[in-house]
């Protein structure tokens, strides 16, 4: 219980790390006169580096060790925190170097939270302890979600920059706790990888279970595009549309994360180590999603705009914990690593389009929003029911032992 807690507290700071700048960005771009474009960049440039570092990190974790890994990246993550909040501190024009410290905190998140997903599955053998596991890893990443746009507002009260120099606080915390909590799963010479190996075991994993893998990846870039990408118009709008800023706006963008937080906790306990049931999970809540996105298109005004936002975080929240067991239960212990980086860092893709994707709708085609948004939770709804089918996965895995 100690090691899950501890690394709960590693997607939880990550997720404080860039999802409670979200609430903050209108404040930034009126504090360094930029535009929505360039204050998106801050969430967009710590994005493209993780999706770049997470495969590398994620074979170093199975070439070395979790923990080796995880430890420095953690610290890795707090010194860009900490650059981006003395740039800010003391520099007239810190945006540039803002910009640095997201870069340096990229690199630390793509080796901290992403390798988590493995990690789980090294500690427990269990099928249904490994899926209640990632079940509270997702709790804590949604929590994350939940608490950043209070705790992002509520810091900037007192001055902008100050969510900066919350990174380093939280990223030494999880530090500790990874440090002293999580023990270190027993090495195996044999499972140690070159990178030669590597590569060849990535395209013999592709080749075998390619299909449905990628749709799970990009499902799970959708789901992260279509979040962050609201969470963004959500907060320009209730600032410059409804004149609500500061912690009330935090409250009230944690509306629909709270709904998602809920909803994937209760659907990590659920799914067990069924597949098909986690399957259902997925289909269920990509059906949510797209009709919260129809609902969208008829009425966005205040009330409706919260009523289908919370609808389409708990078809989100049903289906992150979903996909995280697919691909853990679906792909052999020493391969997980690998296929959960790349997991991740389409998710990462996915958040690094969000919030500059957005951007440009608002500023030139704000009737699009919404119209795009259903498309794609349509076309994740179609990869499900077409290139997910785990019994079929089942009864080809039979056929090859």
């Amino acid at each position: 219980m100690k090691s899950i807690v501890a690394l709960s507290s590693v997607p939880l700071v990550m997720t404080l790390g860039n999802s409670m700048l979200i609430p903050v960005l209108p404040v930034i771009e009126k504090k360094l006169n930029i535009s929505s474009f360039q204050v998106s960049l801050i969430i967009t440039v710590y994005s493209i580096v993780a999706i770049v570092c997470i495969p590398i990190t994620g074979y170093m974790s199975d070439r070395f060790g979790r923990k080796k890994i995880m430890l420095p990246c953690l610290l890795i993550a707090g010194a860009g925190g900490a650059l981006a909040g003395l740039a800010s501190t003391f520099f007239n024009d810190p945006f540039a170097m803002i910009l640095a410290g997201r870069v340096l905190q990229g690199i630390g998140s793509a080796g901290a939270a992403p390798i988590v997903m493995p990690f789980i599955g090294d500690l427990f053998q269990n099928d249904e302890e490994i899926s209640a596991g990632l079940g509270d890893i997702e709790t804590a990443n949604t929590a994350g979600k939940v608490l950043s746009p209070i705790l992002g507002a509520f810091l900037a009260s007192w001055v902008w920059y100050m969510p900066f120099w919350f990174i380093p606080v939280v990223s030494l915390a999880s530090f500790f706790l990874v440090l002293f909590f999580v023990p270190k799963p027993k090495d195996k010479d044999d499972e140690k990888q070159t990178l030669k190996n590597f590569a060849k075991s990535v395209q013999e994993i592709f080749k075998r279970e390619g299909r449905w893998l990628v749709s799970t990846f990009v499902i799970g870039g959708i789901i992260m595009f279509l979040l962050f990408g609201v969470l963004f118009y959500l907060s320009d709008t209730l600032e410059k549309k409804h004149q609500i800023d500061g912690i009330a706006k935090g409250a009230l963008l944690s509306i629909p994360l709270l709904f998602l937080s809920v909803s994937s906790y209760l659907a990590g306990k659920l799914i067990g180590n069924d597949k098909i049931r986690m399957r259902i999970c997925v289909l269920i809540g990509m059906i949510l999603l797209a009709l919260s996105f129809a609902g969208l298109w008829w009425n966005h005004s205040f009330y409706p705009l919260f009523l289908f936002m919370s609808i389409g975080g708990i078809g989100i929240g049903i289906a992150l914990p979903s996909l995280d067991a697919l691909i853990t239960e679906g792909i052999e212990k020493e391969e997980r690593g690998t296929i959960s980086s790349f997991y991740n860092s389409m998710r990462f893709i996915g958040v690094a389009l969000g919030p500059p994707v957005f951007a440009y709708m608002m500023t030139n085609a704000g009737w699009l929003i919404f119209i795009v948004s259903l498309l794609c939770s349509l076309a994740a709804l179609a990869l499900v029911l077409f290139n997910i089918d785990p019994k079929e996965d089942e009864s080809e895995a039979a056929k090859t032992v």
